[in-house]
């Protein structure tokens, strides 16, 4: 659904897409991860069309991305909704934007207003709306002309609990439906959530791709053991069981508690990025 080979962008002298490469299929959840100037705002403002890539190809199903405006759903990270205007007023125009009208929209608005719970403030003002309020309805706007690409950017920062699991669940739904989705965050347990495949970015590129399985294999976890007196020992491993088998052995006193911490996203981020 979407392809992006070896694309280039510079602004005067800051590169920040160097040969970026990146595929997403349809009913795939990639999560784009990497540090503020990674390059990931970037690529997504060129899928959105509103940044024209120095060199490299990308299209989002066949098409370039100005062409392929309709095919695309966006949430970007700052919130970009009009403070006087109600939930149910930004669904009736970017609804009317997409195309959709009566009977077509009535049942998308429905749709998006009970997977994103937006119901108990669909006519406030957004201005009034607490930040995870406005992240649904945002995210709300992005989801309801079903695009066949969406691009999710920090779509939870900030947002509460409530926020974060309600629009997890229906992206995951999206994507089950065939949806192809790309979801940048710094928040990697919502990728492990999602069941996403992770893409991490590096000064402008792709520096690993794969399942969180294939990507974490190999990477030490933790073994953690506290005896009394309060003593740590406390031990990096790629083999734990070995690993928890000898520091039992050589313990001294009352065994306490034993913590064992698998590797997680963020040790495979700092792993590869430093």
């Amino acid at each position: 659904m979407l392809h992006a080979d070896n694309v280039v962008k510079s602004f005067g002298a800051l590169r920040a897409l160097d040969r970026f490469t990146l595929d997403v299929a349809a009913g795939e959840i990639v999560g784009l991860v990497g540090h503020n100037g990674a390059g990931k705002s970037t690529f997504v403002d060129v899928l959105c069309g509103l940044v024209r890539p120095d060199s490299g190809k990308v299209t989002i199903g066949g098409r370039p991305p100005r062409a392929a405006r309709s095919d695309v759903g966006v949430a970007p990270q700052q919130i970009a909704l009009y403070l006087s205007a109600t939930a149910r007023e930004h669904l009736r125009l970017f609804g009317h934007l997409a195309g959709l009208r009566r009977r077509t929209l009535a049942t998308a608005t429905d749709e998006v207003v009970d997977a994103l719970r937006l119901a108990d403030f669909l006519d406030q003002r957004v201005g009034l709306l607490s930040g995870g309020q406005q992240r649904r309805v945002q995210a709300a706007t992005a989801l309801l002309h079903r695009p066949r690409l969406l691009l999710m950017d920090e779509p939870t920062a900030g947002a509460d609990p409530q926020t974060r699991q309600s629009l997890l669940t229906a992206l995951r739904r999206r994507a089950d439906a065939g949806t192809a989705i790309l979801y940048t965050t710094h928040y990697l347990p919502e990728l492990a959530d999602l069941g996403a495949t992770v893409a991490v970015a590096q000064r402008g590129r792709i520096i690993a791709r794969g399942t969180s399985e294939h990507l974490l294999d190999g990477l030490p976890g933790t073994v953690c053991l506290r005896t009394d007196g309060a003593e740590e020992v406390r031990m990096r491993t790629t083999d734990p069981a070995r690993t928890l088998l000898s520091l039992l052995a050589n313990a001294r006193g009352e065994i306490h508690e034993i913590d064992i911490h698998k590797p997680s996203l963020d040790d495979l981020y700092h792993s590869l990025a430093g």
